[in-house]
């Protein structure tokens, strides 16, 4: 059905001889990738793929929408198909190493990332994911090689000093380690790694209150990272500051309810506190992700027993001894359990169990079990003594040590660098980017803060026509099509079409099909639908207020694809010819702002949108009266306050700046605290 709507309509102007236009399918097909829809885009690049099977183009673009969607055998194939038609293509061998690494074969994108450079010596990004496979495959000193190549094309490429400090503490030399880390601190003091980074050398080096300083740091610039709240418990902890700690293991899993982590030491913290009940609930959840895992399960018990349920402490203790025989403090515990419940006979059974495993350590018969030393909380097991440390590692078997603080062994832990890899490829380094512009959609984002319900009385009115299959919206949070919203809206097309055909005079209708258009991303029809729902009715304004945003979007496509097929051999001449994007092409579109402000001088999304327009033409002052005018309408626009408080920086007014991203952060922008961080002048 899909196909035969595609045929009959999105490629009517250029039906010929039964085939699609190909170039104009893979451009529809791009800005769906560009801007996130990856279900979609796939579905055209299948297209021109069933058309032109020789192209490379399609093939490695579905590759790079399927990475973004965690298909990556889909993915490695579609990059297999790609070099077969291309072998010159950097981009491929770079998202088939990607593809490669998430499968963990790191000799294959090894492979991968040396034939890129072969053809792009200086990137960045290429050096960085090298470097990493070969920090995964632990060989540490190609690793430093490699990140010394990097340094030398980029040498104030932080991440590069992030990473030679992370292979110099796997090489156990903490003085290298902290060198490059303190390199990178002095080089971005903004960026939260490096404080995280460093302060991981304090904790191995016992500067428990260094630790702390560089976390809260870490934390101060990046509030919503779990594992620096469990690392600053970690230095509190050590510091006697139990209550901090606490408080650190709640934060860490409000950000991340499933770290295993942050509930196995908050079980144990509320068991040192008498929470014994809670404490339960912690190793519950503990036991959930792993059922296997002793030491949660012998705390439980212990918690059991605490609280009275003799028979759950009972069968904990029980899984415990059927995977440690020779553990007596959990015979010890048992045989007091049942005599709690009465079973003097089972408990009888474990004290002579307890009594012969010490007299045959006496006479050297299990020289691989210790004394308990009249210390009945204290585990025995197969392994030496306890170091007198009161923590572990998450790895560390060793059921003596099941009272102890669990800390994250250095190959367990999460690798802050996979950033690089991840996120649309235009994007990248990108860290300070304006709010986007207001859309009339269907669909929106949920967003983990509330923000207000956007309203407008004519936009309401239209709703309340029952003219749209959904109720129309008013967001910049746009969210893609699902499969099945793809082929309901290819199925309004024909449906629009079909009402078109039979009453061209209709403006709502040409608008309904332009929104239709304009989701599936073919942006080309959708104006000119919405051009002719103008010329039908010239008082319409949300026709001109959709057109200025699709026009925008297409300058935005064009401006990134050059950089998409930059250095491509092979790249289709039609990408390498397009015109470049002129402050004429913004003009044309400001002008329908224009329109849409004079017939609804109350639509405040138009002022913002006018005032983002103004900005990408560099016209900051003329940006920030369009601003000021969106907040006179509506005091709690934050997006309208993020910007402008943007703006003002870009003017170098950092402090009216800062003032109105306090405010954008008040109303739920979150992002905005991390960019007054950058802007406000801190020290260590």
């Amino acid at each position: 059905m899909i196909k035969k709507i595609l045929t009959a309509f999105l490629l009517l102007p250029t039906l010929l001889c039964a085939q699609i236009n190909t170039e104009r399918v893979m451009t529809i097909a791009r800005n769906a990738l560009y801007f996130e829809d990856y279900v979609l885009s796939i579905q055209y690049f299948n297209q021109v793929i069933n058309a032109k099977p020789y192209l490379y183009e399609p093939y490695f673009f579905r590759g790079l929408a399927k990475i973004n969607l965690d298909d990556f055998q889909g993915a490695e194939a579609d990059c297999d198909a790609a070099i077969q038609r291309n072998p010159f293509v950097v981009g491929a061998y770079q998202i088939r190493g990607l593809a490669r690494i998430r499968q963990n074969n790191y000799e294959g994108a090894i492979e991968d990332y040396r034939m890129a450079l072969k053809y792009d010596p200086e990137n960045i990004v290429l050096w960085h994911n090298l470097s990493l496979c070969h920090m995964q495959r632990e060989d540490y000193e190609a690793a430093k090689d490699d990140l010394g190549k990097l340094l030398n094309i980029a040498p104030r490429y932080t991440r590069a000093y992030l990473m030679r400090g992370e292979v110099s503490l796997k090489q156990n030399d903490t003085i290298q380690a902290l060198n490059d880390f303190e390199k990178a601190i002095d080089m971005d003091r903004y960026d939260p790694d490096g404080w995280s980074a460093r302060a991981i050398v304090r904790l191995q080096q016992g500067k428990y209150a260094d630790a702390e300083g560089d976390l809260n740091q870490a934390i101060h610039l990046s509030a919503k990272n779990a594992g620096n709240y469990i690392n600053r418990a970690l230095a509190r902890f050590h510091q006697k500051n139990l209550r901090g700690a606490m408080s650190d293991y709640d934060l860490a899993l409000d950000i991340d309810p499933n770290n295993f982590l942050g509930h196995y030491n908050r079980g144990l913290l509320r068991a040192q506190v008498g929470d014994d009940n809670r404490a339960i609930e912690d190793f519950n959840f503990v036991l959930q992700i792993e059922p296997d895992n002793m030491m949660a399960t012998f705390n439980r018990g212990l918690l059991r027993a605490q609280t009275g349920d003799y028979r759950g402490a009972i069968a904990d203790y029980s899984k415990v001894i059927d995977e440690y025989p020779n553990f007596m403090a959990g015979y010890y515990h048992r045989a007091e359990a049942r005599k709690k419940v009465g079973d003097r006979k089972g408990a009888e059974q474990d004290e002579f169990k307890i009594m012969k495993m010490q007299i045959d350590k006496r006479n050297g018969a299990t020289a691989d079990n210790k004394d308990a030393s009249g210390n009945k909380d204290v585990a025995d097991n197969t392994q030496d003594g306890d170091d007198g440390s009161t923590t572990r590692k998450k790895s560390d078997k060793n059921m003596e040590n099941y009272r102890k603080i669990v800390i994250a062994d250095d190959s367990e832990a999460d690798q802050k660098y996979k950033s690089d890899y991840r996120g649309r490829v235009q994007d990248r380094n990108v860290t300070i980017k304006m709010e986007p512009m207001y859309a009339l959609t269907y669909y929106e984002k949920s967003s983990e803060v509330k923000r207000i319900v956007h309203f407008h009385k004519y936009i309401e009115e239209l709703n309340h026509e029952k003219i749209f299959p959904k109720p129309l919206r008013i967001t910049n949070m746009e969210a893609p099509l699902t499969e099945e919203q793809v082929r309901f809206h290819f199925a309004l097309v024909d449906s629009h079409t079909s009402d078109i055909v039979a009453n061209d005079k209709d403006a709502k209708k040409r608008f309904l099909r332009g929104l239709d258009f304009y989701l599936v991303q073919d942006f080309t029809s959708s104006i000119d639908d919405f051009t002719q729902a103008i010329l039908l009715d010239d008082k319409f304004f949300p026709a001109y207020f959709m057109r200025a945003l699709v026009r925008c979007k297409q300058l935005e496509y064009k401006k990134a694809e050059a950089g998409l097929t930059e250095g491509v051999p092979g790249a289709s001449v039609d990408s390498k010819k397009q015109p470049e994007v002129t402050a004429l092409d913004y003009d044309i579109v400001k002008n329908d702002l224009d329109h849409v402000i004079q017939l609804a001088p109350d639509f405040v999304y138009a002022y913002y949108n006018r005032a983002n327009v103004l900005s990408m033409l560099k016209d900051y002052r003329g940006a920030l009266e369009d601003y000021n005018k969106a907040i006179e309408l509506n005091k709690d626009f934050a997006e309208a306050y993020f910007n402008r408080g943007l703006t003002h920086i870009f003017l170098g007014n950092n402090k009216l700046g800062i003032t109105d991203l306090s405010k954008a952060g008040e109303l739920g922008i979150v992002s905005a605290y991390n960019i007054i961080k950058r802007f406000t002048d801190t020290r260590e």
